[in-house]
């Protein structure tokens, strides 16, 4: 039961940092602009992955399209490292590492409200 708890934190938290992330990306805040646009993805591109950003929070809620969206934002996070990598970033890598390994810690525990 405790297991449940910790994993409906983990939940909410992935919630949190996916909707307010991806709204930041949605919206074009200066932050988010000037970090894409140095890998040449513009305000279209920077809004489609937003949105996907927050679309893979909001289904992590749901036992049915819990995998589906942990996976939508492990990839989302992945995509940010593999750029990282590609400019020598290391601390732009190990700032994106967690919440990757969220991601997957997550799918491990499994959905706290899914059928045993």
């Amino acid at each position: 039961m405790a297991l449940k708890l910790v994993n409906a934190a983990l939940i909410f938290f992935a919630l949190y940092m996916g909707i307010k992330q991806g709204w930041a990306m949605f919206t074009g805040k200066p932050e988010m602009t000037e970090m894409f646009s140095k890998w040449a993805i513009g305000k279209t591109g920077l809004m489609a992955l937003g949105f996907f950003t927050m679309l893979g929070a909001i289904l992590v809620l749901f036992p049915k399209t819990f995998v589906w969206g942990n996976f939508i934002t492990a990839a989302g996070i992945l995509v940010i490292i593999a750029f990282h990598l590609k400019d020598k970033d290391l601390k732009g890598v190990a700032i994106e590492l967690p919440f990757f390994l969220l991601s997957l810690l997550i799918i491990y525990l499994q959905h706290p409200l899914a059928n045993e």
